[in-house]
């Protein structure tokens, strides 16, 4: 009862300071969580690990990097993904485009007052500016090669290529290639086993990405990869930005910050384990990565004159090929399993996967654990999107789609592959869903909104879930002006909304592999500036559908649902005490509820109360509903005692709950960067971090420190060089840690960028 009313009363401080807050200022920016002012992908992936942001906003601020916004061509929700601009920024920036017909130089912005300096320069590593009379005929754009090692690895390093080529304004081509060494291979039926078999991991290329898009002024025609998006993303959105409307460029490959499992084999056939021993402790280089998004055909056009407006009509189909991971699969033949819901029939328990034996197919295998099996199903897909803009902030429109899988494997009658009920993709194989999203702006004021309804083939389930579709709809309103913007956001889920493409506002929390269901909620976020006090507030409440485990007989436990409240708050605020330094105070509160009891384990045998997420069977089942708490305090400083040089440092407390026991965990990590540019060609970037989880207890979870060194050197006007050094030791006391190879860690990261 102690550690609840602490953590109430926090949360109720903190609500109380940021109402006082909100009352006494105006109602920036683009809600992301912290001021973004990077250049390089290794900057964002700071701002990640320090906690600055969080995952979502790191993936989305990364693809945005990769893919670049263009001043002159950017429409009005694409200029408010970028970090730190208000909706008041992106009007006055598309006003000087209209006045001026053109941004020659982003500094002009400034000029005109569009910008404060602060923000463009901020912004910049994000921006394309092309030329106002580019050639026909003449190419443009880059080749990067990328790489990297570690002293554990026993074969040829990732490599990965991305390249983009730009003739003249309308045609552009990317293709994103790499060297992967530890994906499975190609996966098969044995009706011998009755499992999967799959190819021994090994060296292969891919080129997973690739496109050629036609764009003009009245056209945009893509095909190959890439991504699309409207609205408030609730009926379909691959793009990852905050508000997308159209079609988005597709060639980025992702990088791990783990090193991964050597061994990744169980004893299968085998009398013995071939990863026992500390062999299970052996790691090397991770792969590069990409997203499996849409792959075919898109086209649209924004500008169909209609009465004193413009129709924006947009048709995209897709034929994809995905993979999955090995757990989510389930066999749904007729007498076998019937719904994969159902935890007490083995037979809906995932397919066995073998590694294929050389020589005789019957000779005794061992099993695959904890692998993603590459183009197991294709998945065809069509949508379309049909807009009514009466101007520029006012807008009606509707967008729909509809999905279909058939799984590749070859299988016997008796074999209907499906998926588990926590996977993303839904069970029955098809899926849709159709929405209406609108948007209107007066003055300081704009008001956003979409109401969809998916459909698909899941069975019924317990309680409030029926399967076959049912409604959800998101309200957005904001108050924007130049230095602060006020955000405040409705959303109501469904449980039988489903929906894979739904990238809508949402808690991290999953009912049954979908974010976007069975919740409803409100969030409210706050960005501004006041004089020296730089201030983000976020608050969030929301109640959400969650699994609770009943025991109704001494061995017979069945599955609830019910409906649980949590809420998060944060208050971030920054002081620039002077021109050169800036220092700041950062809270945040989590209380994840479930006043309904403790958790329990797929046994229905109950838990200690946990924060982070844990599984019902190690990492093989589906997430187990965490009831605890958390609040952080984040102490951090900025230095630029020169224009050349910047010093940074921060310090960051957790105290939460875990699953080990009713005491509260803590745990305690500080950073540590130096910036220094020399001269225009060099950039010289230094990093310290340690992590140590659970600072009571160095044999329960990691503690770490790690460095890195990277040397940025421009080779001639336009290219890039970047190598990187890292360590990594391994400073706690669990037994993982002193047989876990390599230990240090050593990490060498090379990549050279070629513009033209």
């Amino acid at each position: 009862m102690l550690k609840r009313t602490f953590a109430t009363s926090v949360l109720g401080a903190l609500a109380a300071l940021a109402a006082s807050l909100l009352a006494s200022a105006p109602a920036h920016a683009i809600p992301y969580e912290a001021f973004i002012d990077i250049e390089t992908e290794d900057d964002l992936d700071d701002l990640l690990a320090s906690g600055q942001i969080e995952p979502d906003t790191h993936e989305a601020l990364r693809v945005l990097l990769d893919r670049g916004v263009d001043l002159n061509t950017a429409t009005r929700e694409e200029l408010y993904s970028l970090p730190n601009l208000t909706y008041a920024d992106v009007d006055a920036i598309l006003d000087y485009r209209k006045l001026n017909g053109f941004v020659a130089d982003p500094i002009d912005l400034v000029a005109a007052g569009a910008l404060t300096e602060e923000k463009l320069l901020a912004i910049s590593s994000f921006l394309i500016v092309g030329r106002r009379a580019p050639s026909k005929y003449e190419p443009h754009g880059f080749v990067r090669v990328f790489t990297r090692g570690t002293q554990a690895d026993r074969t040829v390093p990732p490599v990965g290529l991305r390249a983009r080529v730009r003739a003249g304004k309308e045609l552009t081509a990317g293709v994103a290639a790499t060297l992967t060494r530890l994906r499975v291979g190609d996966v098969t039926w044995d009706p011998n086993r009755d499992a999967f078999l799959a190819d021994e991991r090994g060296v292969q290329a891919h080129v997973p990405k690739a496109y050629i898009r036609y764009k003009q002024d009245k056209l945009d025609l893509i095909a190959g990869t890439y991504r699309i998006g409207f609205g408030e993303r609730l009926t379909f959105d691959t793009a990852t930005d905050y508000t997308p409307n159209g079609i988005y460029v597709d060639d980025q490959l992702s990088r791990g910050y783990d090193l991964s499992r050597d061994c990744v084999e169980s004893t299968g056939e085998l009398a013995a384990s071939p990863c026992g021993g500390d062999l299970r402790y052996e790691y090397v280089t991770p792969d590069f990565s990409w997203s499996e998004g849409l792959r075919g055909v898109a086209a649209g056009t924004e500008q169909i004159p209609l009465g004193q407006g413009r129709l924006q009509a947009y048709g995209w189909g897709s034929y994809q090929h995905r993979s999955i991971y090995q757990y989510e699969i389930a066999n749904r033949a007729a007498g076998v399993c019937d719904d994969p819901r159902d935890d007490g029939n083995a037979a809906c328990a995932a397919p066995d996967v073998y590694v294929r034996p050389g020589g005789d197919p019957l000779a005794p295998t061992p099993e695959y654990a904890y692998q993603t099996l590459p183009e197991m199903f294709a998945e065809s897909l069509v949508g379309g999107n049909l807009t009514y803009f009466a101007a520029r902030r006012d807008f009606i429109g509707v967008t729909a789609y509809g999905a279909t899988t058939q799984w590749l494997a070859d299988t016997p009658q008796d074999v209907r592959l499906d998926t588990q009920e926590w996977s993303r993709w839904p069970i029955g194989g098809r899926h849709g869903a159709v929405g209406t999203s609108l948007g209107v702006g007066r003055g300081i004021y704009d008001v956003f909104a979409e109401v969809t309804h998916s459909f698909d083939r899941i069975p019924a389930g317990d309680g409030p879930i029926d399967g076959g579709g049912g409604p959800a709809a998101i309200l957005r309103a904001t108050r924007n002006q130049k230095s602060n913007e006020l955000e405040l956001t409705l959303r109501y889920y469904d449980p039988d909304f489903v929906n894979p493409y739904a990238g809508s506002i949402a808690a991290p929390d999953e009912i049954e592999g979908q974010r976007a269901r069975g919740e409803h909620g409100a969030r409210l976020r706050y960005t501004g500036k006041h004089g020296a006090v730089r201030l983000r507030v976020g608050a969030d409440a929301w109640r959400t559908l969650v699994p609770i485990i009943e025991q109704v007989a001494p061995s017979v436990f069945e599955d609830d649902f019910v409906y649980v409240a949590r809420g998060d708050l944060f208050v971030r605020t920054d002081f620039d005490a002077s021109d050169q330094l800036r220092w700041g105070v950062w809270l945040q509160a989590t209380d994840k509820g479930l006043d309904q009891g403790k958790p329990r384990d797929a046994m229905g045998l109950e838990i200690a109360e946990c924060y982070e997420v844990l599984f019902t069977d190690g990492e093989i089942g589906e997430p187990i509903t965490c009831t605890g708490r958390r609040f952080v305090t984040t102490l951090r400083a900025r230095l630029a005692p020169q224009r050349r040089l910047t010093l940074y440092a921060q310090a960051r407390h957790a105290i939460m709950s875990d699953s080990r026991g009713d005491d509260l965990r803590q745990d305690l990590s500080g950073l540590a960067t130096v910036l220094w540019k020399p001269d225009d060609r060099l950039r010289l970037r230094g990093r310290l971090a340690y992590l140590n989880e659970d600072i009571a207890d160095d044999a329960y979870l990691e503690t770490s420190l790690e460095s890195s060194l990277e040397v940025g050197y421009r080779m001639r006007a336009k290219d890039q060089l970047r190598v990187r050094a890292d360590a990594k030791l391994w400073l706690d006391d669990r037994t993982s840690t002193s047989v876990r190879s390599p230990s240090p860690e050593l990490w060498l990261t090379a990549d050279y960028e070629a513009r033209f």
